[in-house]
């Protein structure tokens, strides 16, 4: 649970996933969606409520439990004067990550950058730096990662782009949380689907038992606060 002054932003929110699923969060502006994922990354404390993984009790303001999880947000977290392969050394040397010179090649080569590695940031438009934010994201190898809208701001061409990699993901090796506001790339990526509203979730299950062909409109009855 998180407050905010009288304003209960996640308000018991409970869910389980299996190793290596992929749950796609959706919900309206102002649900709680980026409270909860900042909750799970160690950026805000909860008020009260627990995070277990892979069976064991975790401090999300730990360090060792933020070298397990990598964040991909709003902010890209880069530095424009660096290069993008100056960017994820720096992030790369953070983490400790050893070969990190491979390390790094393989991160610009799994976002397509490899062709930019020298270019500085700066002068990247709004979908190459999403894509290089999603290198950094996961240059240490995460066991979770939590996407908060990362197709927001991206065109047509960007956002496939990023949506091979988000697919590359589906591997079974780590766990990862999406939130978007696109129901169509979400429920396509999703191993679990939740839909959150005013601070709660109003549905959590799989793809499959939301309604054949009425996906949109189930969605909108939940966050509407009707019975689905």
């Amino acid at each position: 649970m998180r407050h905010f002054g009288p304003v209960r932003a996640v308000d018991g929110v409970s869910f389980t996933l299996d190793p290596g699923e992929v749950l796609t969060l959706l919900g309206p502006n102002g649900a709680g969606k980026s409270t909860l994922l900042g909750m799970l990354g160690g950026a805000l404390r909860p008020d009260s409520g627990s995070i277990h993984f892979r069976g064991e009790l975790r401090d999300p303001g730990e360090t060792a439990w933020r070298n397990e999880v990598g964040v991909l947000s709003h902010r890209t977290f880069l530095y424009g004067p660096l290069t993008a392969r100056e960017n994820l050394r720096f992030y790369g040397k953070l983490y400790g990550v050893a070969g990190l010179d491979g390390v790094v090649e393989e991160g610009l080569a799994r976002v397509g950058m490899t062709p930019h590695g020298d270019r500085r940031v700066e002068g990247f438009s709004r979908g190459m730096r999403q894509r290089l934010a999603l290198a950094r994201t996961l240059l240490h190898d995460p066991a979770l990662v939590l996407l908060d809208e990362p197709f927001t701001g991206l065109d047509v061409h960007a956002s496939e782009l990023l949506r091979e990699v988000l697919v590359q993901l589906r591997d079974g090796a780590r766990t990862v949380v999406l939130v978007t506001h696109n129901l169509v790339q979400g429920l396509a990526l999703a191993d679990r689907v939740a839909i959150q509203s005013r601070g709660r979730l109003a549905f959590f299950g799989r793809p499959g038992e939301l309604p054949q062909g009425e996906e949109e409109r189930f969605y909108r009855r939940c966050v509407e606060g009707a019975p689905p």
